[in-house]
């Protein structure tokens, strides 16, 4: 997968998260749970689940449970092991991802990555991408990195990213307070701050570029002839 399209996808879905009512708000790391489930077609251990999105099972518990919760996805035990749930998209949770897939794809804009790719194949790259966990610190660092600019502003930032403003203020200050970036007021403009990567930001992006590159995005199955 090019770094291009994991943040173009990135940023359409977090535009379109905030134009979700609260109470049916699904993180990425949720969305891309019910494409698994949509891809693979079938009920899945909630332990094949965690080592997918390499998660701890509490944390599984609680993506879960929201899920559950909405509707989205059935929950048995499994044929041997009764410890172990298994999980299951339902119905409501196959028009959930295609609604949410199409919503996403319609917010990538004309020119970018994967703007003519289709709903479904949007689905197949959110289900690879769920295997990445990235925070909105590194969505942040990843933003920078992949402009090409030596530095961004706060504004900028929200522009490509499709986060809130808030959330991008507090990313920027806890990656400065870890050296990852520096902040500077742009001249005659007090209000302004410019953020640019440091040394180690700039390490950390490559890390998380290389991680993301490393993703296989699954294909559909040609059909041969007989």
């Amino acid at each position: 997968m090019d770094l291009r399209e994991y943040m173009s996808v990135r940023r359409a879905y977090n535009v379109v998260r905030q134009k979700v009512e609260s109470d049916e708000r699904l993180t990425f790391e949720e969305f891309a749970i019910l494409c698994r489930l949509d891809v693979a077609n079938a009920p899945l251990k909630t332990s094949a689940i965690a080592e997918y999105q390499s998660a701890l099972r509490p944390t599984m518990t609680h993506r879960t449970n929201h899920l559950f919760g909405l509707g989205y996805i059935e929950r048995g035990e499994g044929d041997i092991d009764r410890r172990n749930v298994v999980c299951s998209i339902s119905e409501e949770g196959r028009a959930t991802v295609e609604r949410l897939a199409m919503l996403t794809r319609a917010q990538i804009p004309s020119g970018a990555a994967l703007s003519r790719t289709s709903p479904e194949r949007i689905c197949k790259y959110v289900d690879a991408m769920g295997s990445v966990f990235c925070k909105a610190g590194d969505l942040v660092l990843l933003g920078i990195y992949s402009s090409g600019a030596e530095s961004l502003t706060i504004m900028q930032l929200v522009d490509i990213l499709g986060l809130l403003q808030p959330t991008v203020s507090m990313s920027v200050c806890s990656l400065a307070d870890m050296g990852l970036v520096d902040r500077r007021r742009e001249a005659g403009r007090q209000h302004t701050t410019s953020v640019a990567l440091t040394d180690a930001g700039r390490e950390r992006a490559e890390e998380m570029k290389q991680i993301i590159e490393s993703v296989v995005v699954r294909r559909k199955v040609r059909k041969t002839k007989d």
